[in-house]
């Protein structure tokens, strides 16, 4: 089976040509950093413009680099949601008029289950069930996976995600955007214990995520004027790190079935979060397994691949489905208390 994902769901542009024996055989993203770096944050309106100046060379580029006409594919997929509603409408509705065009089958795709179904594209011996710590700028999640199309969801974020506190902690130290990335390369420079900052919910009962408090005592440290920007941007990601640990650590001893502690999104990418995950799945006897940073930010090969889980699987798909802002993965989940609902 040979599919051609697309994905639109926030500012990355992306297209590939995955197949079922799990080859990528083409894959392109387009980054928008550039045009949103003076506003400092995603703007909307010009994401979901430059998605639609981007996307259909994009596909051009990708179904030539892998030697394929389009009606050679078997399936065209693309994110349906979550995401920034406009945004997704681009990719949505270019994948939907390119499989009514080449007469093949639609699949839209949740963009949290690519994520959480990408470390099997890479990792074949990979097996239900597992745990997932889905970290991105949108989602912050435990997710107990325990088939394509099943996932029981064990935390998520009572406000911020974490990749939002990087980005807005970033700011704050003038960083630049994306923050990820920018606060990690400022931390190597600087001491993790130099600034006393909060851990919220560790150790707690509850087993949800909270970063807003974590970033407004970041702020008040910048306010102060005592700490060098190294420091702070060390000490924050210690912070972040420590958090999701606990939260990851209580989440095992309520999904024991785990075979596997798996990570995800963009905030996988980070090198000292990705040790301390290594450490507490050798913990727990576990592997670790994160995609490589390419598949762990947003990209259309993770969409590729979900479509060919889901088809294997054997589930039904609405072609027709619009564009969803927010798609919960586990939509019997009950709500939590403050923005987490939003997950």
């Amino acid at each position: 089976m040979i599919v051609l994902g697309l994905e639109s769901s926030c500012d990355e542009t992306a297209a590939a040509i995955v197949s079922s024996d799990r080859r990528i055989r083409a894959s392109r993203v387009a980054a928008q950093m550039e045009l949103h770096r003076p506003f400092g944050g995603v703007v909307p309106e010009l994401a979901a413009r430059a998605h639609v100046e981007r996307l259909a060379p994009m596909v051009e580029a990708v179904l030539a680099e892998a030697g394929l006409a389009l009606d050679a594919v078997d399936a065209v997929a693309a994110t349906a949601g979550p995401g920034l509603v406009g945004a997704v409408m681009v990719g949505l509705v270019s994948g939907q008029a390119l499989a009514f065009a080449a007469g093949r089958p639609f699949v839209p795709v949740n963009h949290l289950e690519a994520h959480a179904l990408s470390p099997r594209l890479v990792e074949p011996g990979l097996g239900f069930p597992y745990l997932l710590l889905l970290v991105s700028g949108g989602h912050c999640q435990l997710l107990g996976v325990e088939a394509v199309g099943r996932y029981r969801r064990l935390a998520t974020t009572i406000d911020d995600a974490a990749g939002e506190a990087f980005d807005k902690v970033a700011k704050l130290l003038g960083l630049g955007f994306p923050g990820g990335p920018a606060v990690e390369q400022a931390a190597r420079e600087g001491d993790p214990a130099a600034v006393p900052l909060p851990r919220p919910l560790v150790g707690s009962g509850e087993p949800h995520f909270s970063f807003a408090g974590l970033k407004t005592a970041v702020l008040r440290a910048v306010e102060g004027g005592h700490h060098r920007t190294a420091d702070l941007a060390a000490s924050f990601q210690a912070a972040v790190t420590d958090c999701l640990i606990d939260r990851t650590r209580r989440a095992l001893g309520t999904f024991p079935a785990a075979r596997a502690l798996v990570a995800a999104g963009g905030v996988a990418a980070n090198a000292t979060i990705r040790a301390a995950l290594g450490r507490l799945a050798a913990q727990h006897g576990l592997p670790l397994v994160v995609p490589p940073p390419a598949l762990c930010t947003d990209n259309a090969a993770m969409v590729a691949w979900a479509a060919i889980e889901r088809r294997n699987a054997g589930l039904a798909d609405d072609p027709d489905m619009a564009a969803r802002p927010r798609w919960p993965l586990d939509p019997a989940a009950e709500p939590v208390r403050g923005a987490g609902v939003k997950a």
